[in-house]
């Protein structure tokens, strides 16, 4: 059975990172271009554009684009793309850039000179209209509203040739890898249908049924672990993949499910969010995503379901990959294992919810976790992680935590 195809009207991947002599040559040009500094999130942006995660977009997109996407999840050219992709300058250098110029692409935490992008055309936004749209609030306590409202004052649009993938290569060998190297192991594997797992939480005892439930109904499981930059309090990419590492190992049939890094930074955009990793997800090559509860979520600003609901608001044939929605997860008493509330017909009292951020929050404030919220392998991890912490960011536990709806 074939791979699902890949996001866009070509159906085939549109890496934008440059190899060989052209690199070479690319990157010596833009040495002498102006340099426009990249935040992180537009950093990540880039590198996902460069290895083909955001196929078919050939670079950050211009106004029509961006309003099309806000106002309804379309390009100008009708494709289905769900949160905007664009970059910003402050208003002193846009003033200096004209269209048809080529500019360096800088990352502005590391200096280093990571693509360049050919104008085509500059425009300011209503980046509160962005927010309500994407996040559904304006609240600056929101990190990705944030982010959107701390851009800088104009956008520019164009192409853009990548140079490099940052940091991890190097940082996460053998679990950092491209849209074409997934694809290429499912098909060395024979698999034709593969679940994507969203992970920025080391996998717990709802991850890890949630996993095996799409191992029942698909050939295999990607878990898909998000390598880019977190909200504070979040854990480091390298200990989650520690305890997942561990935690394949002993609990799942062995060539059932692969590891693999992407360079994304979270908006935490819920529902808009759940559509973005459909979208790459796809890219990648998976026929599926596990949607659970509040996926990408932060706080309270989303509905527990939400992120599956908006599934069923998007363009019939929007895309070809198809959410598995599964409801909330947790370990039943008398059901004497992990269970869903379409599963288990017994009371709160009987139950222990499980999310990563209670796990979160009971290891910081070093709390006795609850038995049977996660594998003891996977716990020794995150004690010795947390032991080893000299300064603790207060994590907040919303209702969804605690398993309420």
């Amino acid at each position: 059975m074939a791979l699902v195809n890949p996001h866009g009207k070509e159906k085939r991947l549109k890496p934008l990172l440059l190899a060989g002599d052209a690199l070479s040559e690319e990157r010596r040009r833009a040495e002498a271009l102006p340099r426009v500094p990249m935040t992180s999130r537009e950093t990540s942006d880039l590198i996902m554009l460069g290895i083909g995660a955001f196929t078919p977009l050939n670079g950050f997109m211009g106004h029509d684009d961006w309003k099309g996407v806000c106002d309804g999840y379309r390009l100008a050219d009708g494709v289905f793309w769900p949160i905007p992709i664009t970059l910003s300058v402050a208003k002193e250098q846009a003033d200096g850039l004209k269209v048809g110029q080529e500019v360096a692409l800088v990352d502005e935490e590391t200096g280093e000179l990571m693509g360049s992008l050919t104008i085509r055309e500059t425009y300011t936004i209503d980046r509160a209209h962005e927010c309500k749209q994407v996040f559904r609030t304006t609240d600056p306590a929101h990190p990705g509203v944030a982010n959107v409202m701390g851009q800088r004052d104009v956008n520019v649009a164009g192409p853009v040739k990548v140079f490099g993938e940052g940091r991890y290569p190097a940082e996460y060998p053998g679990l950092y890898m491209r849209p074409a190297e997934t694809r290429k192991i499912f098909e060395e594997k024979g698999w034709g249908t593969v679940a994507a797992l969203q992970l920025r939480n080391p996998m717990h005892r709802s991850h890890e049924y949630l996993a095996k439930i799409a191992i029942e109904v698909c050939d295999g499981v990607l878990i898909h672990q998000i390598l880019g930059k977190l909200k504070p309090g979040d854990i480091p990419a390298e200990v989650r993949v520690r305890a997942v590492n561990v935690l394949v190992q002993h609990y799942f049939v062995k060539d059932t499910c692969i590891q693999a890094g992407v360079p994304l930074e979270m908006r935490y955009a819920g529902p808009r969010e759940a559509l973005l990793h459909a979208v790459f997800r796809q890219n990648f090559g998976c026929s599926h995503l596990i949607v659970g509860r509040d996926h990408a979520g932060v706080g309270e600003y989303y509905g527990p379901f939400d992120a599956q609901k908006i599934f069923d608001e998007i363009p019939a044939g929007a895309l070809e990959l198809k959410p598995l929605k599964i409801d909330m997860t947790f370990y039943c008493f008398k059901c004497d294992g992990m269970a869903t509330g379409r599963t288990c017909p017994h009371g709160k009292e009987d139950r222990v919810a499980v999310s990563g951020t209670m796990l979160r929050k009971t290891l910081s404030e070093g709390g006795e976790v609850p038995d049977h919220f996660s594998r003891p392998e996977v716990l020794a991890i995150l004690k010795e992680y947390y032991s080893q912490l000299e300064e603790k960011v207060e994590i907040k536990l919303h209702k969804y935590a605690r398993g309420e709806k």
